[in-house]
């Protein structure tokens, strides 16, 4: 299949970052490479596909899976006497399942695996044989009841034209040999290891083309003969670890070397061993903490990696640090390991990331799951080798059934960082295995978490494979081989229609009431020869000017900033606590009333519409007076006559110059309480009614209110549950409010049903009040557009996975998709959101006119260039032409979020450092898309759109007496030009006289 190049921005850097053949040591250059990477590009998913014949597939292990433990002649494992320990004091009660007895029953229950596999379409199934099941002393005899097993499963998997990957050895050794030898602290077991393999080449090999000598002996050896955490648990300390280590590195050897030369040739099959890593990242990017990194990765991958795929020997750094406790291999061992694998098999997941990498081993630097980075340096440090990824995924609480969604997205992060690898780094992966097929038992976490994609109920009888929405999300995957680019991921070409809005927003503009110099009536004489200072003259004074706009000094400043933006409309809102400080008329700011009137008039004078909030909620008494906050604010009625005569005091004093009103900005939903919100809806719908009656014939605005309205998408697509959840958040956070002006008067039915719903179950009691029918038809209608706001989306689900993350209330799971792109306060940026939103909108209120008053991201300080904000407008406003272009959307104006990073840190698109504005590239951005009147193509049509007239009253003089100014004019400059004339020609007399 073919697939799509990389953007023009990444195709440079990417290529020049190529691996190259390497030695061991080169991967250590990846720490640098990717932090040089283009930012934000290189962290956008990429909707591409993987190479054509790519593998696809699911494993497990035996032990995890298969149960039947005393079935069929099986032998104990030492994962058998592990898990019979006794773990609770004696006549405790059984709490579940505590090893893997039974597990998943899959010894029983071998079609049933196979039908998954089916379902999914999955190329390759990895599994592992048991050890004891064949030989359950660990030697022979055969037991024939266990060669059987496998050979019925590996003639199903044929039937379905799926191939095996097997695994010979997966933890589980047969405790006889742990018995008789000590398990792999002993020099026999290689040689013991050889015969088990050549008795599986021999009955299993015509069917197999690939094998896997042994899974993660890392664990195998640090935590069975180390530290004890994991069977056999011998607490044997680094010395047996790395003895242990040692001899399954020769065990490993002698299997390969045994295939290569006497089943090879007939076969025709590829050997490897299964590794496993961690990623680990450094505190801070120094030459220091960069070997740190490289020692980690040595200590952990290397330790096997480096003896088969370079040298036949051990990482130099783990030799230079453990002295005596590392053996040594004989040059003869050295090139007996060398060379010992046809290719790099990698597992990387959960079960060594954070839970059994040792943590004396990250030598004091961060672990991190970046599989992307973990391919690079692999393919750097070990000459490029073909990788097949044979275990990777995470993990979901062992609580959940159906709707896997943290998996999921996990899962999709993982193949996304694979698929990067793939086309950006040229790293040669030919396969992928998710781990795992079904639920099973979770090593030394047992059955508290859950990596299957089927879902497994351990308490039943029949254990049937339950699909998850994981299921569905990896079958769709394969079917596309990838993500391909979709025509809804493409941006489109277009231009907005004339008059459409474009603005910027500031909560609150600077005011600086300062008089100016020339409104001082006091005389001063400059003391030059002491002080050199001004010194006032007392008693003496001069005559008072008039006071006006131009004396504001923060206005001009503010007015040349917005004039550079090319924006149309400026949004922000009135202080109600300064411009009534006791909450009622018996006392009003009238400079600041004044200010704001300059304010309003200088923007119109420049051609700039003024966009004004009456009341816009900020931490401190949620911007009220003092007096009306100490009293109950919005809980207490008597606010809303409150606010009600505040607005008509600012509709007198300013709507001459104010004709786009917004009553309230962002009430915030989620801090407000029923009792509250419904005086709010009452008060609102009172100010839009004054307005509608008293003001709009004369004054000719318009006016509405402005909602926060993030999207909130399912977390799993194909799960109703969620899909509910979703719509439920929504109808909380938006239709709230929305449904009484917008909608039928009253709150939505889903608020009422969910509330009536948690009061019956005496979980809560909340009261949603009822409107009269008076009040309903007060509320309905109350508004001439709708006005939102919006930021970034959410991912819900109904399935609880993390307690710090769940709304009891709303019985919702916040979800987070890792492979969105995060700003610095994890504000996920999701275009399409808003796309969706808007649409939503339409569906549910109309095709009512809709305004984005706002939309914004933070950014970090020290970020250069400023390209995450540039990356989320150019989006966000692309988003916002394909709601309007493609879906006919009445969208009328956009308003970027924020005008500065004074009023608001991090979100400006003008910095504020040492006293000075400074744009940052995301406002030139900005001003060319406003220019451009959004993004036209080749083939956009021109939109000639008539010129605006400034409206405002000082401007409509100056139209209506355009005739009378040029006529003074005229006379003006003849008077000039004959006195000058006159002045002349008398000098020239003069001279001639003379």
């Amino acid at each position: 299949m073919a697939h799509s190049a990389p953007p023009p921005l990444l195709l440079l850097p990417l290529l020049l970052g190529r691996p190259l053949l390497g030695a061991p040591g080169q991967g250590s250059g990846t720490w640098s490479r990717f932090s040089r990477l283009p930012y934000p590009q290189d962290q956008l998913f990429l909707h591409d596909t993987f190479p054509d014949g790519f593998l696809w597939g699911a494993g497990s292990s035996a032990y995890q899976t298969e149960g039947g433990w005393r079935q069929g002649g099986k032998g104990a494992s030492v994962w058998d006497t592990f898990a019979h320990r006794p773990v609770t004091p004696p006549g405790s009660p059984a709490t579940g399942p505590t090893g893997g007895d039974v597990a998943s029953d899959s010894y029983n229950n071998l079609f049933r695996d196979a039908e998954g596999l089916r379902l999914l379409g999955v190329s390759h199934y990895r599994f592992s044989l048991s050890w004891s099941r064949l030989l359950p002393n660990g030697t022979e005899p055969l037991n024939p009841a266990g060669l059987d097993h496998y050979r019925r499963l590996l003639g199903r998997l044929r039937e379905l034209g799926i191939e095996p990957v097997v695994t010979l050895y997966h933890w589980d050794l047969p405790q006889g040999l742990q018995d008789a030898f000590g398990g792999w602290a002993s020099p026999i077991l290689p040689q013991l290891f050889r015969d088990y393999a050549e008795l599986c080449f021999r009955h299993f090999g015509g069917q197999v083309r690939y094998w896997l000598t042994m899974d993660n002996p890392y664990v195998v050896a640090w935590h069975g003969y180390g530290t004890g955490r994991l069977p056999p648990g011998v607490q044997g300390g680094p010395r047996l670890g790395y003895r242990a280590a040692h001899h399954l590195l020769q065990a490993h050897a002698k299997v390969w070397h045994l295939y290569n030369d006497h089943f090879r040739p007939t076969q025709k099959g590829k050997v490897s061993i299964a590794l496993s890593s961690h990623w680990i990242k450094p505190q801070r990017m120094t030459e220091k903490n960069i070997k740190e990194c490289q020692k980690s990765l040595d200590f952990v991958l290397g330790w096997f990696a480096k003896p088969i795929f370079i040298d036949g020997d051990y990482p130099e750094s783990m030799r230079s640090n453990l002295s005596s406790l590392l053996p040594e291999f004989s040059e003869v061992e050295k090139k007996y390991i060398k060379g010992t694998a046809d290719f790099f098999a990698l597992s990387f997941g959960a079960t060594l990331s954070f839970q059994l990498l040792d943590s004396h081993m990250k030598f004091q630097q961060l672990e991190s799951i970046s599989l992307r980075q973990l391919l690079y340096w692999i393919s750097r440090e070990y000459n490029n080798p073909q990788i097949f990824i044979v275990e990777n995924s995470w993990f979901v609480s062992g609580s959940t059934k159906r709707d896997d969604a943290k998996y999921i997205y996990y899962l999709k992060k993982f193949i996304m960082e694979t698929l990067k690898a793939i086309r950006y780094d040229g790293v040669n992966v030919f396969g992928y295995t998710v781990w795992s097929l079904l639920d099973g038992f979770e090593w030394h976490r047992g059955y508290s978490i859950r990596r299957g994609l089927f879902y497994v109920d351990f308490q039943s009888h029949d254990k049937k494979l339950v699909p998850k929405s994981s299921v569905l999300f990896y079958q769709k995957l394969i079917e596309k081989n990838g993500f391909p680019p979709l025509p809804e991921n493409q941006p489109i070409e277009g231009i907005f229609p004339c008059g459409f809005a474009w603005g910027i927003v500031d909560n609150y503009i600077q005011v600086d009431t300062t008089p100016a110099q020339f409104l001082d009536s006091n005389v001063y004489v400059w003391d030059v020869h002491q002080t050199k200072k001004l010194i006032k003259v007392d008693g003496v004074f001069t005559s008072k000017r008039k006071r006006h706009c131009v004396d504001f000094a923060a206005i001009r400043l503010q007015i040349s900033l917005l004039q550079e933006m090319h924006v149309t409309h400026f949004h922000f809102s009135l202080k109600w606590s300064l411009i009534l400080p006791l909450g009622n008329l018996s006392l009003i700011n009238h400079t600041l009333v004044h200010y704001y009137q300059c304010f309003a008039s200088e923007l119109l004078r420049v051609n700039i519409t003024p966009v004004v909030a009456l009341w816009q909620p900020m931490a401190e008494n949620q911007e009220l007076p003092a007096s009306l906050a100490k009293y109950g604010a919005w809980e207490n009625p008597e606010t809303i006559q409150a606010f009600v005569d505040y607005a008509k005091f600012c509709f007198t004093s300013l709507g001459d110059h104010i004709k786009f009103w917004i009553t309230m900005n962002e009430p915030p939903v989620k801090n407000l309480t029923y009792t509250a919100g419904h005086n709010l809806l009452k008060a609102h719908a009172k100010v839009w009614h004054l307005y509608d009656k008293e003001f709009r014939r004369s004054q000719k605005g318009k006016i509405s209110i402005a909602l926060q309205a993030d999207w909130v998408e399912p977390a799993c697509p194909f799960s109703r549950n969620d899909q509910e959840v979703a719509d439920r958040i929504l109808e909380f956070d938006v239709g709230w409010l929305a449904e009484p002006i917008f909608g039928n008067g009253d709150y939505p039915q889903v608020m009422r049903a969910w509330l009536r719903r948690r009061n019956s179950a005496d979980l809560y009691n909340f009261h949603l009040p009822y409107f009269s029918e008076d009040e309903k038809k007060l509320i309905q209608g109350s508004s001439d557009f709708f006005a939102l706001s919006h930021y970034t989306t959410t991912l819900v689900g109904w399935e609880k996975e993390d307690a710090l993350k769940y709304d009891h209330y709303l019985e919702a799971q916040m979800i987070n998709d890792i492979t969105w792109l995060h700003s610095p306060s994890r504000a996920a940026v999701v275009p399409w959101g808003l796309r969706k939103l808007l649409k939503w909108v339409k569906s549910k209120y109309g095709n009512v006119p809709v305004y984005v008053m706002a939309n914004g991201i933070d950014d970090d300080q020290n970020m250069v260039h400023d390209k995450l904000r540039v990356y989320y407008i150019q989006n966000y406003i692309n988003e916002a032409l394909k709601a309007y272009t493609l879906d006919n959307i009445n969208l009328q104006g956009y308003f970027v979020y924020s005008f500065n990073d004074k009023t608001a840190p991090k979100y400006g698109l003008y910095g504020y450092v040492a006293n000075q504005y400074e744009p940052k590239p995301s406002m030139k951005h900005y001003r060319k898309i406003i220019d451009s009147n959004g993004f036209p193509g080749p083939e956009t049509a021109e939109l000639l759109c008539p010129e605006e007239i400034a409206s405002c009253p000082e401007c409509h003089l100056f139209q209506t007496r355009k005739s009378l100014l040029a006529f003074i004019s005229f006379v003006f400059v003849a008077f000039i030009a004959t006195i000058f004339l006159i002045t002349y020609y008398s000098k020239r007399i003069e001279k001639r006289y003379k």
